[in-house]
């Protein structure tokens, strides 16, 4: 009866273990092809069976090859010497089996295996110079750690003791925010810049609204007119042809006659959120420094534990800031230009050019310019404003497909001028050979070509086998060094090698089309936010009822008309039927890289 007892246990923990088997299938199933509760089109339904059944007949193959495997050895047929197994000698097969092996094994070995070999070496040269690049970055980034290096300010410029004046005459700053149908966000990062610690009367907002959304529209201007009321001198714009995208955007709103007046124009994206000292830690820099073209401020993410996608974001761009960035500002005074969090001198923007339309990088185009035209930069690392990191992996792979596209494209337009120009050797040097082609070029193709193309191919050519310093130690390495500025991550730094890997399909993909100009290189998807805040603008929500009574006030300030349309939005918005849920897409790429 025990041994019986003991039985009926055994076989319900085997069949609780497969019925957890069988319902992870169905969750992953529903996850990846229909999703529960979501409707799809048949087309992409069938698209997506097709590619995941095929991966399910990959996965039970090897499965069963593994049973046999483990049988095998069980059996102690992995045994050569094993007496009772006959292992068949070459002159004991005959037949068309045998020829087209013998045949394989010289073909792979006088015609696949030299060039993968000649493909391998390459590559490891250039990931060893990639690697020793990294290595000098963060050897500098420890010197200006041990050194205490920064950019400092000598005094206090804005304290005086003279009754009669100020030690700093505060300079006329313009504030402008791009955004283009960004209602998540729009209202904070409003809401941060107008609360900037910088004299009214020397400060203009700039509100550049792209959005095609009518709705939204109505709501931004809601909230200048907010914010107008309170004394902010703030305008909003809106453009009626929208070519360019944020580069035309900019350059249109340089071109109004009143920008003339005003020094120093500081830049904040829609997800931004500057502290409001943001401008008394950036604009005394430019004091007694009229080489300065730019100071750049570093990002801090208010998302960054959200989740998995998010904590591997959070690593390589704090090694961006704290290793490239500032090593490159304190030795070079030279960067790319972020895009946002910084502050521009407009004299330093027209003498190059201004911002142009013709890639999708207007930020590292300006800064490539400025640079050939002897301006310098300073990187802030100490000053820290809030913004966001994509939660999802769809607008975290098309940002980086404009984050990669981008500078081929602009390598391509830029070449010709940085040859011509009249800096020294060793900028342009730096510009070409580091700036570009390594950091820009090799970093994809190498970790494409590498690691997700030759590595696997040595399972099936051992003649080109690979180094295990190659494969397992300098990687491994390199990881540890990418992590360090960011410590508390150190426990992905499985998930994050793997990650890597997978995101060279799309950084590889995206350096090629930009490089050859092809159809993808001037695409530009606006990165979609999910509006977190920080501690403090949870804190300020309690203050929601008062904005509420204060509803009044702002409409009085509106015209009739602009009312009565948001009235009507309104209405719509509560008249509409609930939104269908997206279905999740399937990744073909990553999925094929995952099948390799």
């Amino acid at each position: 009866w025990v041994l019986l007892l003991k039985a009926h246990r055994a076989v319900g923990c085997l069949a609780w273990i497969a019925s957890l088997f069988w319902a992870l299938l169905g969750t992953i199933k529903k996850r990846l092809i229909f999703r529960q509760d979501v409707a799809m089109a048949s087309e992409k339904l069938g698209k997506g069976k097709l590619l995941f059944t095929v991966i399910k007949a990959f996965l039970v193959t090897s499965l069963t090859i593994l049973a046999f495997e483990v049988v095998a050895y069980l059996k102690g047929w992995h045994y050569f010497r094993n007496p009772s197994l006959h292992i068949p000698r070459s002159t004991d097969i005959q037949g068309l089996l045998h020829l087209v092996y013998v045949t394989w094994l010289s073909v792979r070995a006088d015609y696949i295996a030299p060039p993968i070999q000649a493909l391998s070496k390459f590559c490891v040269a250039l990931f060893l110079i990639q690697s020793v690049d990294r290595m000098i970055l963060s050897l500098g980034c420890f010197w200006i750690k041990y050194k205490k290096i920064k950019p400092r300010i000598e005094g206090d410029p804005f304290k005086s003791d003279d009754v009669e004046g100020s030690a700093y005459e505060y300079p006329m700053v313009l504030v402008q925010i791009p955004m283009c149908n960004e209602r998540e966000v729009y209202e904070q990062s409003i809401s941060a810049v107008c609360q900037l610690d910088w004299p009214k009367d020397r400060l203009l907002v700039q509100v550049l609204d792209d959005s095609d959304d009518e709705s939204i529209q109505y709501l931004i201007k809601a909230e200048v007119a907010k914010w107008n009321q309170k004394g902010v001198n703030i305008i909003y714009r809106h453009r009626l042809v929208r070519t360019g995208y944020k580069a035309g955007n900019l350059k249109s709103a340089m071109s109004c006659e009143y920008v003339q007046a005003y020094e120093f124009v500081a830049i904040f994206d829609a997800d931004f959120q500057p502290n409001p000292d943001f401008l008394k830690q950036t604009v005394p820099h430019f004091k007694d420094n009229p080489d300065l073209g730019l100071v750049q401020a570093r990002w801090t993410f208010v998302n960054k534990d959200e989740n998995l996608l998010t904590r591997l974001q959070n690593i390589n761009l704090c090694f961006h800031f704290e290793v490239e960035q500032q090593v490159n500002g304190v030795f070079l005074n030279f960067f790319g230009f972020n895009g946002t969090a910084g502050v521009w001198r407009i004299k330093a923007l027209e003498e190059s050019g201004g911002w142009l339309e013709r890639t999708t990088v207007e930020d590292m185009d300006i800064a490539v310019r400025a640079h050939l035209n002897g301006w310098k930069f300073i990187f802030l690392n100490d000053v820290k404003v809030l913004c966001e990191v994509p939660e999802s992996y769809e607008a975290y792979r098309k940002q980086q497909h404009r984050w990669h596209s981008g500078p081929m494209h602009l390598f391509r337009l830029c070449l010709p001028a940085i040859i011509t120009c009249k800096i020294a050797i060793w900028k342009k040097a730096n510009l070409i050979l580091l700036f570009f082609l390594l950091r820009k070029l090799i970093l994809p193709f190498y970790s494409f070509t590498l690691f997700c193309i030759i590595l696997p191919l040595t399972m099936f050519v051992p003649e080109a086998e690979l180094p295990v310093w190659v494969i397992c130690y300098v990687p491994v390495f390199m990881s540890f060094l990418n992590i360090l500025p960011s410590p508390k991550s150190f426990p992905f730094i499985v998930p994050y090698l793997l990650f890597e890997n997978t995101m060279s399909v799309t950084k590889f993909n995206a350096m090629v089309s930009g490089l050859f100009q092809l159809g993808s290189s001037y695409e530009w998807v606006v990165t979609k936010k999910a509006g977190r805040s920080s501690e403090s603008d949870l804190l300020a929500s309690a203050e929601m009822e008062s904005k509420i009574m204060n509803q009044l006030q702002i409409q009085r300030g509106a015209s009739e008309s602009e009312l009565t349309e948001l009235n009507r939005m309104k209405e719509q918005k509560e008249a509409s039927p609930v939104p269908v849920k997206r279905v999740n897409k399937i990744y073909r790429k990553e999925l094929t890289l995952a099948f390799l």
